[in-house]
């Protein structure tokens, strides 16, 4: 599936810093998201 520029992310979850699950709907409309992904970060490759 891919995102085009200015569509709403995809529900997803993911745990948090603690373990915790924390999905984006629990943020929507409530808080501004900045999603940021690194490619290859922390693969040593």
């Amino acid at each position: 599936m891919a995102a085009e520029i200015g569509q709403s992310a995809p529900e997803f979850t993911l745990p948090d810093q603690s373990g915790n699950q924390v999905s984006l709907g629990q943020f929507r409309g409530n808080k501004n998201i900045v999603l940021s992904f690194y490619v290859f970060d922390f693969t040593g490759g």
